[in-house]
């Protein structure tokens, strides 16, 4: 695990979407819906001294959440999606690979492998 950084978002299938774009290296950890006081601790005590970055969803919830999460990690970066895509779970996988890249997480990324062109036997 990277001991410098961790990503909060807000639950499971968040979680899961982002785990398949980022390495393992980077925690990923769960607000599970809005935190009260001893999820915040969780939180806390799990991210210890890394840098967090904040990925909720642009929904009333989601900015509700962020507003929580800046309190408890004034220095948190943000991460946002798009207006129109169904909360982080529902974002395409290249619209959050372009923001995990303006977070500067290039590092951090599994880029999916191209295809390359069909092998084609002469006849």
């Amino acid at each position: 695990m990277d001991p410098y950084i961790a990503i909060v978002v807000e639950g499971k299938n968040d979680r899961s979407k982002l785990r398949r774009v980022l390495d393992d290296r980077v925690p990923i950890l769960c607000t599970y819906g809005t935190p009260g006081t001893s999820q915040l601790e969780k939180l806390r005590k799990e991210a210890g001294d890394r840098h967090i970055f904040v990925f909720t969803d642009n929904d009333s919830s989601g900015r509700r959440i962020r507003g929580i999460l800046s309190d408890l990690f004034p220095d948190a970066e943000h991460i946002y999606t798009r207006r129109g895509y169904y909360g982080v779970e529902n974002t395409p996988e290249e619209y959050l690979i372009e923001q995990l890249e303006k977070a500067g997480l290039d590092a951090y990324i599994l880029y999916p492998a191209s295809n390359p062109a069909p092998n084609w036997d002469k006849f």
